[in-house]
């Protein structure tokens, strides 16, 4: 090989393996976590460590109640999207409403020892921490939305001793979540690991496209909703958690375990959801052993923020039934 060629084959070579780290690779956000979470909620912000960050909260009604009802959101929300909600449930015990990692204003770890937060494993250590903390020798219900009713499920199939009740509203637990695990070692190649966070950086935009459709009415949407959904783009490094975020391992495989969640489980659904079809809500009503089926109407994947009121309604009268 003459040695033009190989020096130019050698400087190929050296452009692909370093040239991606020559890209610069900075956050669009300007606060810390815990600066934009003083700016949005003032002053209800409330932290706890768990797996080595601090996962954001907010709460309401009393904190000595006997019961604790803990509320995990769902992909690209927040805490924020059970803001109508908190005070009707708040007189019927202790409201959580928490951060998923990668989500609203929890802290975005880029290392961490054991348990990677952004997993599924993860998260449901995360929910099980809250409810030892927060829950211990009371009454636990535990709801969850869409992805997070999924871990909602995941968590039933796990600790279902610790629960009084289980709420899963738009829950996506039919198909697989997050990067196969064959696939992270493409997704670890430190060029593709660089360069991930601008990748995901679309859903600043994205975002607000699958908020549309995640209402029945998108007329409803406020600028206040918008201002919810967006804050928390504030934070510095909120692309490389979200790149965390999607390349952990979240799948839970609980379709095929759907019997072995007796607890009484409420399934709530609109009726015109666009993102977990209302007929796979009503078909995991159906394959659950023990479970109510509620259908809000007019309303799509996010009842609890279109119809506050009759979701907080189905709720209740749930918890009521369980006493």
């Amino acid at each position: 090989m003459k040695l033009r060629t190989k020096l130019v084959l050698g400087a190929l070579a050296a452009t692909l393996v370093l040239g991606p780290f020559l890209v610069p690779v900075e956050s669009s956000g300007t606060l810390s976590n815990k600066e934009a979470a003083a700016e949005f909620w003032q002053g209800r912000s409330k932290f706890v460590e768990i797996l080595d960050h601090e996962v954001h909260f907010v709460e309401a009604g009393d904190p000595n109640s006997d019961r604790l009802i803990l509320l995990a959101h769902g992909f690209g929300a927040s805490a924020f999207s059970y803001k109508e909600v908190l005070a009707p449930l708040a007189a019927h015990g202790h409201v959580i409403a928490y951060d998923r990692a990668a989500f609203g204003f929890t802290e975005r770890p880029t290392k961490w020892t054991g348990l990677n937060p952004y997993s599924a494993q993860g998260q449901l250590e995360v929910i099980d921490e809250l409810i030892d903390l927060y829950g211990s020798g009371k009454e636990v219900f535990l709801v969850g939305h869409s992805a997070g009713g999924a871990l909602a499920a995941g968590y039933a199939l796990e600790h279902e001793e610790k629960l009084a009740g289980l709420v899963l509203f738009a829950p996506a637990v039919y198909g697989s979540a997050g990067a196969p695990q064959w696939l992270n070692w493409i997704l670890d190649i430190p060029q593709l690991d660089h360069l991930g966070p601008l990748a995901v950086a679309s859903i600043a935009t994205s975002g607000l496209e699958i908020l549309d459709r995640s209402y029945n009415d998108p007329s409803q949407i406020t600028e206040t909703t918008i201002a919810g959904y967006t804050a928390p783009l504030q934070i510095i490094g909120w692309e490389r958690a979200f790149w965390e975020f999607n390349k952990a391992p979240r799948s839970l495989d609980i379709a095929d375990r759907l019997r072995e969640i007796t607890i009484k489980t409420l399934v709530i659904t609109g009726d015109n959801d666009q993102v977990v079809p209302t007929d796979n809500s009503i078909r995991l009503a159906g394959e659950l052993p023990n479970a109510e089926l509620v259908v809000i109407e007019e309303a799509g994947h996010l009842p609890n923020e279109e119809k506050p009121q009759e979701f907080a309604t189905a709720i209740i009268r749930y918890i009521e039934t369980q006493e």
